[in-house]
């Protein structure tokens, strides 16, 4: 079992949380408020977009009640006490008991969700978890017990792209929002509990998607482009696509590197086709086969430099980790490669993570 909210070990944040006004205010129109992960991506264009996408998005085929489950779900399992705290508290203010939230956590059976629910709860962990990733029979089994084919990828889309936004939190070590949880265990927290139903009726209503939001299919083309276009017409997709495409091209790392990023991490979680397509990446930037090989397989090459070399061992760790652990040796990162270049690594691994989990919808 994952670690519970309190017992998680939290460091001072990584990086500052950089000022830039004309940015916090889009954000708030956007979402109505600045989170911690906005704030302290401010720096990376192509990040903090993909971070605020995830924030804003309206999930198509996942009812509310279920996306609010598996978002602490997902966050427990990545021990991010950023995410983890904020999405219980939530909870809470939804009117959950402490004994249901528990259970939850504790991967109890739950008698307040039917089969299907179960499974999907099942399922959200096993994907965030990924130790091994869930087989494709997984995915079956959700379809049989009556998920539509595009309810069971836009979850996946949606664990996937919060094991994105639990590791950038957890890499910056965003602080913890102390206010909320305060508030959400504090007298006006327990009224809105009592008022459970009511309030879940009201903060649970179904959104409606920006117009547009699924006007921009994937396209084939471009990193990942192909495994992002069997997703379908999902607009969880094209926020991968546009923050894949951001990703690259990006200046703060070589795209050597990114690419061999992320064949550190489909080799770690044993993904054949995230594999095959870094491997290509890697080569269409001057790599030759077995060297793209032995950066994978050593995390060296001669012909790496330093910085490369110190990327590679620290992506491998981003797969699974200990916070107080990943953080320190993502300080030890930064101390090395500075603050521009620690950021775009932060960005790059996460999403890695991320693809190579939704690719589970492949094999």
């Amino acid at each position: 079992m994952s670690e519970l909210v309190n017992q998680i070990t939290w460091s001072e944040p990584l990086l500052p949380a950089v000022p830039d006004p004309e940015w916090e205010a889009f954000v708030k129109r956007k979402t109505g408020k600045v989170s911690e992960p906005c704030r302290r991506t401010a720096p990376s264009t192509w990040l903090r977009e993909a971070c605020l996408a995830l924030e804003a998005y309206v999930p198509q085929h996942i009812p509310p009640r279920l996306v609010q489950i598996a978002s602490m779900v997902t966050s427990q399992e990545n021990s991010c006490r950023y995410c983890y705290g904020a999405n219980r508290a939530f909870l809470r203010i939804l009117g959950y008991s402490e004994a249901y939230i528990r259970r939850l956590e504790q991967e109890t059976q739950l008698a307040e969700l039917d089969e299907k629910d179960r499974a999907f709860v099942e399922f959200c962990r096993k994907l965030a978890r990924s130790r091994p990733r869930p087989p494709r029979a997984e995915l079956e089994r959700l379809e049989a017990l009556g998920f539509t084919a595009a309810t069971v990828s836009e979850l996946a889309c949606m664990i996937a792209l919060g094991c994105m936004y639990n590791r950038v939190a957890t890499f910056l070590a965003c602080p913890p929002e102390t206010g909320f949880e305060r508030f959400a265990y504090g007298p006006m927290g327990r009224v809105l509990g009592l008022l459970g139903p009511v309030v879940r009726a009201v903060l649970l209503r179904p959104g409606k998607p920006e117009r547009g939001a699924a006007a921009a299919p994937v396209t084939p083309e471009g990193p990942y482009g192909s495994l992002l276009a069997a997703l379908g017409p999902l607009p969880a997709a094209g926020v991968f696509q546009r923050a894949i495409e951001g990703a690259f091209a990006a200046p703060g790392l070589s795209r050597r590197t990114k690419a061999l990023m992320f064949g550190v991490v489909a080799r770690t979680l044993d993904c054949e086709a995230c594999l095959r397509e870094a491997r290509q990446l890697a080569e269409a930037e001057g790599l030759a086969p077995a060297e793209v090989e032995a950066c994978l397989t050593e995390l060296d090459s001669p012909r790496l430099e330093r910085d490369e070399v110190a990327v590679l061992a620290w992506t491998r760790d981003t797969v699974q980790y200990v916070p107080a652990t990943i953080q320190q040796r993502t300080r030890a990162l930064g101390a090395q490669i500075g603050p521009e270049a620690l950021l775009e690594a932060i960005g790059v691994a996460s999403l890695a993570n991320a693809t190579v989990r939704v690719a589970t919808l492949l094999a």
